[in-house]
């Protein structure tokens, strides 16, 4: 009996310490390269590894290759610079596919173009199918439509290349839609048809309606639209849809982005969202805002927070509402006159009794609330709002978003430090705007607080970046460029560049900046061991290159959960 036991302890210390030898080892490691982790503990290495969907190791290429078996995927960075994956701070995900779809404007010159394409597309459409586009900016274009109102151009043109078919053509900002006659006829707008409230008929002269439908004013056309949409079929419908979503992750994917905050989606998206999760469909990581009136979502909130869905590919923690439209479309709420149209302060198309109530709404059920405001009287309100819920819990971690605040009063900037309020705001806005904005504030106010980087960082106030996709192109480089030089990459005109950001602050607001606006810093923004293994290879050091550079890098790898996602 002794020696069996003197056996069994010798065998139980051999099994232990054949297992204390047996080498760790990486299913991925990434080797000879320039790596910016955002970790102040460890700022920089050249090399990776990953066990499966996190992070293993990070250092030097020897140590990294000490974890490397014949099963082991390996990957040569040769030099090239490599950081946390790009996070999409605010972005439009099924828009930004359902934009891939329809005709896409975000690059046409003038407004002939666009009536070249549409009248195109009229050639081959079914009778009575609505021709949809987006991305079209009057303030945007190399010549000015002769006639016009406020720069909008008149139906004429439009109408007379789609006679039979309705046209609706969105506005880049989302806060305004054209329409051509046949549209407007079907959706019963005449001189007498009254603009709601927070919104306008935009007319002539004459009181004629002339196709531009601003902020709640887009609602009479889509009505019509509407009930098109319930002549088709559910299946159609559903899978254009998705059509949509698989082209949105491809364009994700291909330029860096491993994580897309949505900034707005319904309770139908929400659940096919989640399934997707579930079902291992999603090669990006996405994070949503709930978003519907306050009636809709009032005692409908069970099912939520909904937070890691699918291995941490699905989240929705967050309600969207707003306050305001966008500066291009007059539709953002200013303390004073704008001042190229006098005697008018934009539109508030949410009223504050609604956003108060779905901010009590999120705060009741420990949700995020994220609100979009432009002006500075919508930023204040929103502010108050804010102030007014934080005040009664004061010691609570809200992390309650603005998204955009893109103008601002000078006196407001401290107060989001005050309340730990994070300024979502995108960078490509600023200079995709600058050619009006000066026109649309004056001098004074545009310098002070449009788009105030500067002034909110050096106040200690959180900035989460992105592009607003697809109101502006989702490309994270477009929007770093524009956020650390402040100029436009076509025509080089400058905005205000006392308040760009620096190299290092524009990387950490598109990583660890939007991780942490998304509570999700723990698990990404930063490559740091245990955290997930999501990267973004680059052919340009975007800490140190020249500025014009920063639009000629390309994307070599996208890796999500340690897979390769896209490869160049």
């Amino acid at each position: 009996m002794k020696n069996l036991q003197i056996l069994f302890i010798l065998f139980s210390i051999i099994i232990y310490t054949s297992g204390c030898s047996e080498k760790e080892s990486a299913s991925m490691i990434l080797i000879n390269g320039k790596i910016a982790t955002m970790d102040k503990n460890n700022p920089e290495a050249e090399a990776i590894a990953f066990q499966d969907d996190r992070i293993l190791l990070i250092g030097s290429t020897a140590e990294i290759e000490a974890l490397k078996n014949e099963t082991t995927k390996v990957i040569d960075l040769k030099g090239n610079f490599a950081m946390p994956g790009f996070i999409e701070g605010h972005g439009h995900f099924s828009g930004l596919g359902k934009s891939l779809i329809d005709l896409n404007f975000l690059k046409s010159k003038n407004w002939q173009e666009i009536v070249d394409m549409v009248a195109e597309a009229a050639k081959t459409a079914e009778p009575g199918e609505w021709i949809e586009g987006r991305g079209w900016h009057q303030e945007k274009w190399n010549e000015i439509v002769e006639r016009n109102v406020h720069g909008y151009p008149y139906h004429d043109e439009l109408s007379a290349v789609s006679p039979n078919n309705p046209v609706l053509l969105r506005h880049a900002s989302g806060h305004g839609v054209f329409a051509n006659k046949k549209a407007m006829e079907l959706s019963g707008i005449t001189a007498e048809t009254l603009s709601p409230v927070g919104g306008e008929i935009v007319r002539d002269g004459s009181g004629e309606a002339i196709g531009m439908f601003e902020e709640r004013a887009m609602s009479l056309v889509y009505e019509a639209f509407r009930e098109y949409e319930k002549t088709l079929s559910q299946e159609d419908l559903e899978k254009r849809w998705y059509q949509a979503i698989e082209l949105a992750q491809e364009e994700c994917l291909k330029k860096g982005i491993t994580s897309f905050q949505d900034a707005g989606s319904k309770y139908f998206e929400i659940e096919r969202y989640t399934k997707l999760a579930e079902e291992g469909k999603f090669d990006l990581r996405l994070w949503a805002m709930l978003r519907h009136s306050y009636e809709e979502m009032n005692n409908n909130l069970e099912q939520f927070p909904i937070i890691d869905a699918g291995d941490h590919f699905f989240t929705c923690r967050s309600i969207k509402t707003e306050v305001d439209g966008a500066l291009g479309s007059y539709g953002a709420w200013l303390l004073k006159s704008y001042n190229d149209k006098q005697h008018f302060v934009g539109q508030n198309t949410t009223t504050i009794e609604e956003v108060t109530n779905i901010a009590r709404l999120a705060a009741e059920n420990d949700l995020q609330l994220c609100v979009h405001a432009i002006g500075d009287r919508a930023n204040r309100e929103v502010i108050n709002i804010f102030e007014k819920n934080m005040k009664a819990n004061p010691e609570k971690d809200w992390r309650w978003r603005i998204e955009h605040a893109q103008h601002l009063h000078p006196e407001d900037i401290p107060r989001f430090k005050e309340w730990g309020i994070i300024a979502s705001m995108q960078g490509i806005h600023c200079t995709s705007d600058a050619p009006f904005v000066v026109d649309r504030l004056g001098e004074q106010r545009a310098r002070e607080g449009a788009y105030p980087w500067r002034s909110l960082l050096d106040a200690g106030v959180l900035i989460a970046n992105g592009t607003d996709a697809p109101v502006e192109d989702v490309d994270p480089l477009e929007s770093f460029y524009a956020s650390v030089t402040r100029k436009r990459a076509d025509t080089g005109l400058e905005f205000f560049t006392e308040q760009k950001m620096t190299r290092e602050e524009a990387l950490f607001s598109y990583t660890l900046g939007n991780a942490f606006a998304g509570f999700e810093e723990k698990d990404k923004g930063s490559l740091e061991v245990g955290k997930l293994a999501d990267m973004t290879v680059l052919t340009k050091d975007l800490r140190d290159c020249k500025d014009g550079e920063i639009l000629e890098a390309e994307i070599v790898y996208t890796i999500v959960g340690g897979e390769v996602k896209f490869k160049q």
